[in-house]
């Protein structure tokens, strides 16, 4: 029997022994030191891991175009087989028929996130809750980098993790649908910086400082049935021309001190900046037309979680880099939260002389699931 069969099989068994009701949230930080290889985040709750959960070194972002003709029926079979995948490689076990087993054994804090484009929706012949982003006139986007109709974020503290897991979700993907494209992006490893530490992104900046924190988190990030919903951006970073900037005027565009991360009215990293401070010339100490300024945002409950990855790329035959962000947000609400800042960065934000988006998508992040269902389950039913 093929492990398809056998996978479909006892997933209809199994419909319906636990009710949504019965979920309880998992812990979803690493069960062992972050940094070691048997560390796992785990799979199953009322909110799927890897949002939240604090970003390992090395992501890959998989985006996939379903084939032509998929129905509600070919997507309950993919989500099935995909879940047990995900649930198994996060507990540090081979996937069913994994002829490379071994790979599988270290997790180093797995997890993988299931997103729901526009397009899944409509195989499945439901209304969307999320749509392609309006066009804004910073953007150069290429369709190599663009849409998609289901993302797999798949994150750990490992690059071989990573790229064994990429893999084995690959290659069960294929009956149902065909790679659209994957993004690598890496963070600072485990131990160069404390657990909670800001993402610096290629350009040297702290990135992530003003996210939300502790219970701001359950209203900006998380509805109350457990989802939420992604953002990712490719942003190409203009670094040839960023390294011919001074420290003050890289600051200057940023908002932000480049060594500490401070607002250039204050001396710490997680202070506010204050907006109504003037130099000795009369001007704002906080230019209007920093990047700090034009994405701040003082109530919590609009605020955007950032959980950015770097890429760098090969550079071309002059040695000129191919490097810059996969800005990945995550935020209860696309149009209340992400879209009031995006507009106000693209209109009037001096880091865009050195940033330009060349890749978007969304996704519906839904709900988490119990041991014995599947993502998607809630929305696709039996």
């Amino acid at each position: 029997m093929s492990r398809r069969v056998a996978l479909a099989s006892a997933a209809v068994a199994g419909l319906g022994a636990a009710a949504a009701a019965g979920v309880t949230l998992a812990d979803q930080n690493p069960t062992a030191a972050v940094g070691t290889g048997e560390a796992t985040v785990p799979f199953h709750g009322v909110r799927q891991a890897g949002v939240t959960t604090e970003p390992p070194a090395h992501a890959a972002f998989l985006s996939f175009t379903l084939h032509r003709g998929s129905d509600r029926d070919a997507l309950r079979r993919m989500l099935r087989l995909l879940t047990d995948d995900a649930s198994r490689l996060t507990r540090g076990e081979p996937a069913l028929g994994d002829t490379d087993a071994p790979l599988a054994v270290l997790p180093a804090a797995l997890t993988v996130t299931f997103g729901f484009g526009p397009g899944l929706y409509r195989a499945a012949g439901l209304t969307s809750p999320v749509a392609d982003l309006p066009g804004f006139p910073i953007d150069r986007l290429q369709d190599r980098w663009t849409g998609g109709d289901l993302l797999l974020q798949v994150c750990a503290d490992d690059a071989l993790t990573v790229t064994h897991a990429q893999r084995m979700l690959i290659k069960d993907a294929r009956p149902f649908a065909a790679v659209r494209w994957v993004q690598r992006g890496f963070r600072r490893s485990p131990g160069v910086h404390p657990a909670g530490f800001t993402q610096r992104n290629v350009l040297g900046q702290l990135d992530g400082t003003a996210n939300p924190r502790d219970t701001a988190m359950e209203t900006a990030v998380w509805a109350p049935d457990g989802s939420t919903t992604l953002v990712v951006r490719r942003i190409r970073a203009e670094i040839e021309t960023w390294d011919l900037l001074s420290v003050a005027d890289k600051e200057a565009a940023v908002g932000r001190r480049m060594e500490s991360g401070a607002p250039l009215t204050g001396t710490a990293e997680h202070e506010e900046p204050d907006f109504t401070v003037a130099d000795e010339t009369g001007l704002p100490v906080m230019p209007d037309f920093a990047h700090v300024t034009r994405a701040h945002m003082t109530d919590p409950r609009f605020k955007i979680l950032r959980r950015p990855y770097n890429y760098d790329e090969a550079p071309d035959a002059d040695g000129r880099p191919d490097s810059g962000l996969i800005f990945a947000s995550y935020q209860a609400d696309i149009n209340r939260q992400y879209l009031p800042i995006q507009r106000r960065l693209a209109e009037k934000d001096l880091l865009n002389e050195w940033t330009t988006p060349i890749g978007s998508a969304v996704f519906a992040i839904p709900p988490g699931c119990p041991e014995s269902g599947w993502i998607g389950e809630a929305l696709l039913g039996s």
